[in-house]
């Protein structure tokens, strides 16, 4: 039992395969044992008469007296140790959601079952509507004793907004509408377009302006990672104030245009900051060099001591005074 050898295909049929390996009597391959996945016949896996392969014993002895052997059992040692690895070198992979149930949804990755906590998953999508539909995946939890394997749609999501950076445009679907905004799913993530982000002109009520299913493009204002939160607007991107309520079309149109601008006032005004906070951090405020010995000779205080409370944060008080 647990022993791997190497054995001969000589006869195939609906029910299995048998197998020389140099026993006495030939060892049987059922159906069930020839793969990790649903196969109709041994032929699906290449298993012919004359095929040479490696087994694994799982039955020393059934009630016809052979020995019971198994592909799928390598299989599935094979698995754990890939997915052991994958945990290891902190690799996204692809998993096919199977069911929901009240503690979260199980998927098929790497042809094993595995758990997806709630917590883990992307907030706001229906899980009897996603049955059957692929997730990037994380492992966050591989024990093959415990037969335990726990992923994060999460983690792997994380890693994807990396590439979305602060005024990116990106396409995103229409998934809710609620009195204060609008969330919108950008492929797998979830955002969040404020009320307030829009548009220039004032809207009491998201109902007349967007429809759960609408295709809008949106320009990335602000992510929190630690809370898996992304702030959307298309504000601006309005060439003109109120363009997102009369000609979105335009705004769309235009949308790479507008980010850039955006993007580009954003950087005049980190590099006005930096200035800004070296000046502090110099002690001379603009003043010239020789203002400290000039107000206070050789007992002048050390120019660190005229900084105000809180200098550090100059890079964003000029941007929040700015935009």
């Amino acid at each position: 039992m647990g022993d791997v050898v190497k054995g001969t295909v000589f006869v195939a049929d609906a029910t299995g395969a048998f197998i020389d390996i140099g026993a006495k009597a030939p060892a049987f391959l059922p159906l069930s044992e020839a793969s990790l996945h649903k196969v109709k016949s041994v032929d699906e896996m290449g298993l012919y008469p004359g095929v040479r392969d490696e087994f694994a014993i799982i039955n020393e002895d059934d009630k016809n007296g052979r020995m019971i052997v198994s592909l799928r059992k390598l299989q599935y040692d094979l698995a754990w140790e890939r997915v052991r690895q994958m945990q290891t070198e902190d690799v996204t992979v692809k998993g096919t959601i199977v069911s929901a149930n009240r503690g979260g949804i199980v998927v098929m990755t790497e042809s094993l079952r595995a758990f997806l906590p709630f917590s883990q998953t992307t907030p706001g999508k229906n899980t009897e509507e996603w049955v059957g539909k692929e997730l990037p995946l994380k492992f966050i939890e591989v024990d093959e004793e415990q037969t335990r394997l726990v992923v994060s749609n999460r983690k792997a999501q994380a890693e994807s907004q990396v590439a979305l950076g602060i005024g990116a445009v990106v396409l995103g679907t229409v998934q809710s509408v609620k009195p204060y905004g609008a969330f919108i799913d950008l492929g797998g993530v979830n955002g969040l377009l404020h009320i307030s982000q829009v548009s220039h002109e004032r809207i009491t009520t998201l109902e007349n302006v967007f429809q759960p299913g609408d295709k809008l493009k949106v320009m990335i204002l602000s992510q929190d990672r630690e809370r898996d939160r992304i702030s959307l607007s298309t504000k601006k991107l309005e060439p003109t104030p109120g363009d997102m309520l009369r000609n979105p079309a335009l705004v769309f149109e235009k949308a790479e245009e507008m980010a850039m601008s955006f993007r580009q006032r954003v950087a005049q005004a980190e590099a006005a900051a930096r200035a800004e906070e070296a000046q502090f951090e110099d002690g001379s405020f603009g003043l010239g060099s020789n203002f400290l010995s000039e107000i206070g000779g050789s007992n002048a205080p050390e120019q660190t001591s005229l900084l105000f409370p809180g200098a550090q944060t100059a890079n964003e008080d000029f941007l929040s005074r700015t935009f």
